[in-house]
């Protein structure tokens, strides 16, 4: 670990970052454009005097969980990413169509996002980011770990992910999100994330051994979706996607058009975040 060259390269990372850059509002008697340390530190869930710490170069070898928070929150290109990795002595994580590094790119758009839910998932279903209007909608699905991080493997293996979605919808969601699997599937192998994937989930859920031979490849998310809140009841919304250039991250975005009941809906659903925020203690990422 070269805890001198992570510190600098720490700093002027921090330093080249403005407060709008990462979705923070400006604010009064701001001295320099840079990030603070403190902002950093909320950034990635750490405390501020650990984050000192490494910035000072007397702080402990952080963690490879560690290094992909502040990946995202200085928003590093792969490249810088790789370099992280490297000056904290870890080896740099290997680039695959199923990277889950967030593309800065996507991040940008996302931090601008503050009235309408928006989530970035991969190529698998995994939520990378979500504002805090989808926490509200769809709850907090960054506290899922190992194969339950894909919405595809829940979908199938656990009932309460598809009480979003009305009865009637859910048998062509559920087409969709195997559609999506074999297409992820077909770029990356058996010996992938997307191949274990693949292999627990036709030993585990008949359902999906049978729309797995179907044998449909789609990667589509663009759709008008009805969704069901437990408070809100039904909400029409719209669903777009930005993709980056390799198809591995999507950017989804939820809108209703203005002045209709759904568009109320949405700004509800910003005070019940809100109060989500306050009771539980969530954080928009």
């Amino acid at each position: 670990m070269d805890r001198h060259a992570l510190a600098a390269f720490l700093r002027s990372r921090r330093d080249g970052l403005r407060p709008e850059d990462v979705g923070l509002p400006t604010g009064p008697r701001r001295r320099t454009s840079g990030l603070r340390r403190e902002e950093v530190a909320g950034l990635t869930g750490m405390s501020t005097d650990y984050y000192i710490r490494l910035e000072q170069a007397r702080g402990p070898q952080p963690s490879e969980q560690m290094l992909s928070a502040l990946a995202r929150a200085l928003r590093l290109t792969g490249f810088e990413r790789d370099y992280l990795y490297r000056l904290a002595g870890h080896s740099a994580p290997r680039r695959t169509p199923l990277d889950t590094h967030v593309a800065p790119a996507l991040m940008r758009v996302l931090d601008r996002l503050s009235d309408t839910p928006a989530v970035i998932l991969s190529s698998l279903g995994e939520t990378l980011v979500q504002n805090s209007l989808a926490v509200a909608l769809f709850g907090d699905h960054s506290r899922h770990t190992g194969l339950a991080r894909s919405g595809v493997y829940r979908w199938f293996t656990d009932p309460a992910e598809r009480s979003i979605y009305p009865v009637e919808d859910r048998a062509r969601q559920g087409k969709a999100q195997v559609a999506g699997l074999r297409a992820a599937y077909g770029g990356t192998g058996q010996q992938s994330r997307a191949g274990r994937l693949v292999r627990e989930l036709l030993r585990t859920s008949e359902e999906f051994t049978e729309l797995w031979e179907l044998h449909e490849v789609a990667s589509r998310f663009e759709d008008h979706k009805t969704l069901l809140h437990p408070e809100l009841g039904q909400i029409e919304l719209d669903c777009q996607a930005l993709f980056t250039e390799d198809q591995g991250q999507a950017l989804l975005v939820l809108t209703a058009p203005p002045q209709t009941e759904a568009f109320e809906k949405l700004k509800l659903l910003a005070v019940l975040g809100h109060q989500q925020f306050n009771a539980r203690g969530l954080t928009q990422l």
